[in-house]
């Protein structure tokens, strides 16, 4: 990936990896989330769906809950009852969701998942996630390189489209 590297030594402010892992960094959490987006949302379901200790989900959900991830709120039809809700910050989190089960699917079970995850629209199945340069390209490993962002300016003007008005004359 080139000479330039990310600095592993260090948990900066500046790399969101630390970040995340913190916030989701063990399995419980990733469970309590994948019931999220598969509908559930009170205390009781995650508990009685996960198998998991009730002090275990009642930490999990409190940790999620104050990194942003989960919104704590009384239930709109019984006030007494409290609901979790998946805050834009935690939707965010599909993407990586669906990239980790994939991979789990590939190198941990070889078994892919039943119900299979479809389009919505189209009700087939969806792609494996690929990393796609700003051009669409599929990326590998050997595609990626490091850059100072103080260098991306000069690159990236070099990269942006020719100005409409030269390309059909225009002033």
């Amino acid at each position: 990936m080139g000479k330039l590297r990310e600095p592993l030594g260090e948990l900066t402010d500046s790399c969101g990896l630390p970040m995340a892992l913190e916030a989701m960094g063990e399995r419980w959490s990733f469970m309590i989330l994948r019931a999220s987006f598969n509908g559930l949302h009170h205390f009781e379901e995650f508990l009685e769906e996960l198998g998991i200790a009730r002090n275990i989900l009642s930490n999990r959900l409190t940790k999620l809950v104050q990194a942003g991830i989960l919104k704590r709120a009384p239930c709109v039809d019984d006030r007494r009852r409290i609901e979790y809700r998946l805050t834009e910050k935690g939707l965010d989190l599909l993407p990586a969701m669906i990239a980790l089960r994939q991979w789990g699917e590939r190198w941990g079970t070889g078994i892919p998942s039943n119900p299979v995850l479809c389009d919505e629209r189209d009700r087939l199945p969806i792609a494996q996630l690929v990393l796609r340069s700003h051009d669409g390209r599929t990326l590998g490993p050997k595609d990626l390189c490091w850059i100072d962002e103080n260098d991306l300016d000069n690159m990236e003007s070099k990269h942006q489209p020719a100005d409409i008005r030269q390309l059909v004359g225009g002033s």
